[in-house]
């Protein structure tokens, strides 16, 4: 048997976008050491991202800053951009790879079905770990969330589905989600299908699926998981845009320091040991205990909605 055969796939990490770049780095500390901590080669690829280079390189500077010191940006801007076997070339030894937020739609018409996205595919599949923010975490779910109204309501012809990059089966992921009030339009995806597992991410939030099918929450948020198994829907009757009727369906809101079960679809706490949580828990406290000192820090108050502004952005 080959090393290659031997090879269990690596974690995918789905993030909810605006995570946090310039604190405690929780989410983004945790992708670098699922990539391999100091002997990780990252490969940020800002194809959906509307800031350019610029996005890519952020990312470069935090993960550099974060222990990691191989990291490469890639933005094929074009098909034939992604069909470049030099471009593809240099994800073939990634031992992670990151995708930057911005829009869905354009990383998936460009990437999906390339030589860029065969070799991402590929690196998931000998282990290394993928991360996708924002965008970038809808996308690389085989049904991809490609656009939608907000709202807390579901409605008919709310939201659009394609395909996305096939890195996760039967889920369909959504972003930004407590934040852009996007609970209708999951809720309008799962009553279309019902075999998919809905998931909405929270900014600064991670849901990280691990290929014993287990999910593991980290960072601030919470994530909604929207199973439609035993739902009743009117979906079928779509006229218009008028509110849709959903009965039956499980809601689960699962916090930092729970895993759960993807494949019987239900909370496994005692995976996630007490110390760990106790971890979160002393984490948030010293969040809390350095936002309060903040005030007589160095830098001005102007500087750092400035900085924050750009932290958003990078996520889009």
């Amino acid at each position: 048997m080959t090393e290659e055969a031997k090879a269990r796939p690596g974690p995918v990490m789905l993030i909810g976008g605006a995570e946090d770049k310039l604190d405690d780095r929780v989410i983004l500390s945790r992708f670098i050491a699922l990539a391999g901590g100091p002997e990780a080669r990252i490969v940020v690829i800002s194809t959906a991202s509307s800031l350019g280079d610029a996005a890519a390189e952020l990312y470069r500077q935090v993960f550099l800053r974060l222990g990691a010191t191989d990291v490469v940006g890639l933005r094929p801007l074009t098909r034939r951009d992604a069909n470049s076997a030099k471009l593809a070339a240099s994800v073939k030894d990634a031992t992670g790879v990151f995708l930057t937020g911005g829009n869905q739609l354009r990383l998936a018409s460009i990437v999906s079905g390339t030589r860029i996205a065969r070799a991402i595919l590929a690196a998931h599949k000998r282990g290394a770990a993928v991360a996708g923010t924002s965008a970038g975490a809808s996308a690389v779910a085989e049904h991809m969330m490609a656009f939608g109204a907000s709202g807390a309501t579901p409605k008919h012809r709310m939201a659009q589905t394609s395909e996305g990059l096939g890195l996760v089966k039967n889920m369909v992921i959504d972003q930004h989600f407590e934040q852009r009030t996007r609970l209708g339009r999951l809720l309008a995806v799962v009553a279309q299908s019902p075999s998919l597992l809905g998931v909405g991410l929270d900014e600064d939030t991670a849901a990280i699926v691990f290929p014993d099918n287990s999910l593991e929450v980290i960072g601030r948020g919470a994530v909604t998981l929207i199973d439609g198994t035993n739902m009743v829907t009117d979906v079928y009757r779509a006229t218009g845009h008028r509110p849709m009727m959903i009965s039956g369906a499980v809601i689960h809101s699962i916090p930092p320091g729970y895993r759960f079960d993807l494949r019987r679809r239900r909370v496994v706490p005692e995976l996630v040991s007490t110390g760990r949580r106790k971890a979160a828990e002393a984490r948030v406290q010293a969040k809390v205990v350095r936002m309060t000192g903040r005030v007589s820090q160095e830098r001005s108050a102007a500087s750092r909605r400035s900085a924050r502004a750009a932290d958003r952005e990078a996520s889009e």
